[in-house]
């Protein structure tokens, strides 16, 4: 059944992403990537207030958990779960540990994506 919710979640946050995009395409907004900008700062926020809520209750909702951060979040945007696990290294006072997984995301995440359009 939580597999349902994430599938569900995931579908509203694509078509979230894709309503953010298609309205940033209508408009000139110079070259900045505002959609995707916006569309991780959005993810971002609903998981900081949704991961909040949650743990002020008793009894965490595995299901709103798999529905609103993996599903919708994760199909909005996987920033916000990186984020995420970097806000909680840095609260647990893991700071190598998050600084170098940040550094190493981003550079590997960039070559990768410069590695596969070069051998597409």
């Amino acid at each position: 059944m939580t597999a349902l919710y994430v599938f569900l979640g995931g579908g509203l946050g694509a078509l979230t992403r894709f309503g953010i995009s298609w309205f940033f395409r209508r408009f000139d907004w110079g070259n900045f990537p505002w959609a995707t900008f916006l569309a991780n700062i959005v993810a971002s926020l609903i998981v900081g207030i949704t991961v909040a809520i949650l743990r002020s209750k008793t009894a965490q909702s595995e299901q709103l958990y798999a529905l609103i951060i993996v599903g919708f979040c994760g199909g909005l945007s996987t920033f916000s779960s990186f984020a995420k696990e970097n806000l909680e290294l840095f609260e647990k006072g893991n700071y190598f540990i998050g600084i170098l997984n940040i550094a190493l995301s981003i550079t590997v995440c960039l070559f990768a994506v410069w590695f596969g359009r070069r051998i597409a």
